[in-house]
Parts: C-alpha cells; structure tokens; sequence
C-alpha cells in the first residue's frame, strides 16, 4: 500500500496529491525510522543502491538504474571532500530523486508523468519512466541546452517547448496537471523526490563510519538537495545514528537568490566582481522556490547559512574544478565558489571538516 501524504500547514492527509488543497506542499504522513543499532557501515548491502537504506525510506524499490554510493573523494586543493554526485546514470544527483519519484508513480498504477525542468530533473524523470515503462511529458524551456534536450528525447519521452521565463514553464506545466493530462512528478512538490534526495546524507555519515562532516555545501534552487539533505540528516539523528547534525550551507546564483535576501535582506554575489544576474548557473534560476520556508527553517536548525555568487566567480571556480579533473557543468561550480566565500567571511574557518556537493556532469554542458 503506497505511504499516504500530509500537510504540515493544515494538517490535511491524502492518499495522493500534488500539493494541499490549503496551497502548501506536502509530506509523508509517517517517517519510517529504524529501530535497531547502528549497523556496521562494512556490512551495509550497497547492491540495492538507495534503498541500502530502506528503513529510512517511505518508497518501495520498484524503479532503479543501481544509482547511489558516488564518491567521496578528498582534495587538498579545496580542503574538503566532494561528493560526486555527477556520476549517475543521467549526469546528476536529480536521479536520486527520479528513482523514489518514478517508484511511488508504480507503487500507485501511474502511466503518465509531467514534469517542469531546465534540463537534469527533466532528463532524469525521463530516463527513470523509460524504465518503470511509463510515458513522460517534461515541459522545459525553449532555449533549453541541446545536451540535456537530447537526453530526454532518446529516452523516449516528449519534451514540451515553453517560450518565457522559467515560471512560464511551470506554469504550464502545472496547466496541464490541473487539466488531467498526468500525474506530477515534480522535483519541488513532490514528497517523493525529496526522499530520494536525503539518501545523500544517508551515504555521507556511511562512508565516514557514521561521522558527520562540519558543514556540507550545496547549490540551492528549489532546494531539491539542500531540503533533501537536511531530512536525511536529522532522520539519522532522530535514530541515533549520528550524534549531531552538520551546517547546511546553501549557494544560489546572483539575480535568482531569494533565500540569502530572506537571510540578509538584500542579495550578496560572491566577491562583488559583477552586478547583474549570473546566467550561466541556469540549474538553480529559481526566483519563487515553493519550499522556501522549509529551506529557511532548515539554515536555521543547522546554523547554517546561504550566499549567491556571481558569473565571474563560477566561471573561476569551473575552470579550476576542471583543471583538476572535476568534469562539472557550472551550475554545480557555485557550491564549491562558495565554500571559498564562507571562509573568507569567516562562516566557516580554514579547519573545518566540509563535504561540497559536486551535482551535475560537463559532458551536459
């Protein structure tokens, strides 16, 4: 029986739905939790991929590509560990979140999927519902990169070209739910992919024997993996796993920051190189993300903090990270750009034990 949905707003439970009838987005109505001791990271079974922690996972195994475990590689250049998250089936940590999103659309008898996209989520919802044998309708924008256009035309689904900003395209997309035309497999609404995404916290403290890093960065657009991360992490402290949360640190794109002006009222972007917008991090072009709030009560339950960075220092930081052999598309530049800007603040000190999300693949560039 598929895991009903709640509303932490209103407190209104369904067995299925995109969002509240109150306009909130929703949860799973109950958080699975393990009971038992904290297991011995050498016997942990990581054939079975994300769900090697399916005692934290309110989705059943129906639809996987063996995603999960990316590496977790030091470097001295940097001082912190990053997380590969490019090296998934799709180029990006979005097939975490397409794995439990397509599994809870079989679990409930879905044979048509929507979904709104700059290109990885879309591409991941793509390739995960070629799997699962469900169609797919990923609304993107019209001048979307051919890369990731390409990934998901082969894999079978149609792409639907919005003309217009990239709220044009969620709006219509969100027309088309509302007209019947699929099941939303959204990775700002839906509870599913959000449960895909804290398997990263979940492989982070496995592969470092249960230890938690200081702080873990991220690049914040709808918050898919920032949101995701925080779950994970204080579901492994509510079951004893770990013994304290880390700092979540979240970076945005200069022009497209509404969490830092939240945070500090006005918009910071990275060194002050460049005024205007930062366009080439067009993963996380999110002026109106629908979790903002609980993205703003997760910064403040980890004393974490959020900072937008501009086209010069993303263009610096991608030039570096390839240089050194970190093939990244420069969206996920930013999270390491601003690693380097938290400790120049002094956010974070030079000592401090930091794993930065490294997100999605150059070779979709």
């Amino acid at each position: 029986m598929p895991a009903s949905l709640s509303c932490p707003s209103c407190g209104s439970t369904f067995a299925d739905r995109w969002r509240c009838s109150c306009g909130a987005p929703l949860k799973f109505a109950e958080r699975p939790l393990p009971d038992g001791p904290t297991p011995d990271p050498a016997e942990l079974d990581r054939d079975r991929g994300l769900w090697t922690f399916d005692d934290f996972l309110p989705v059943s195994r129906e639809v996987t590509l063996g995603e999960g475990w990316t590496p977790l590689v030091s470097t001295h250049a940097w001082n912190a560990t990053f997380k590969l998250e490019y090296v998934f089936p799709t180029g990006s940590f979005k097939d975490r979140g397409a794995a439990t999103t397509l599994s809870r659309a079989v679990e409930l008898g879905v044979d048509t999927v929507v979904e709104d996209s700059s290109g990885n989520a879309g591409a991941a919802i793509a390739t995960y519902a070629a799997r699962a044998g469900v169609d797919a309708r990923i609304y993107v924008p019209a001048g979307v990169k051919a890369s990731k256009l390409r990934a998901i035309e082969r894999a079978g689904a149609t792409p639907v070209r919005v003309e217009g900003s990239r709220e044009d395209v969620t709006d219509a997309c969100l027309a088309a739910v509302e007209a019947g035309d699929g099941w939303y497999a959204s990775h700002a609404w839906n509870p599913a992919f959000f449960a895909g995404t804290a398997t990263i916290a979940f492989e982070i403290a496995a592969q470092r024997g249960w230890s938690v890093p200081d702080a873990v960065v991220t690049p914040l657009g709808h918050g898919t993996l920032f949101l995701g991360a925080y779950r994970g992490f204080r579901a492994l402290y509510d079951a004893g796993w770990i013994d304290r949360m880390p700092r979540l640190m979240g970076a945005q794109a200069a022009g497209y920051a509404p969490i830092v002006e939240a945070l500090h009222g006005r918009e910071s972007d990275g060194r002050g190189e460049s005024d205007g917008t930062n366009e080439i991090a067009d993963g996380i072009q999110i002026r109106d993300p629908v979790q903002r709030e609980a993205i703003l009560e997760a910064v403040a339950a980890t004393d974490g903090d959020v900072i937008a960075l501009s086209e010069d220092a993303v263009e610096r930081e991608l030039d570096a990270l390839h240089a050194s052999g970190f093939y990244t598309e420069p969206t996920c530049a930013v999270a390491p750009a601003a690693l380097a800007e938290f400790r120049e603040r002094g956010v974070l000190d030079a000592g401090d034990d930091v794993v930065v999300a490294l997100t999605g693949s150059g070779l979709k560039s």
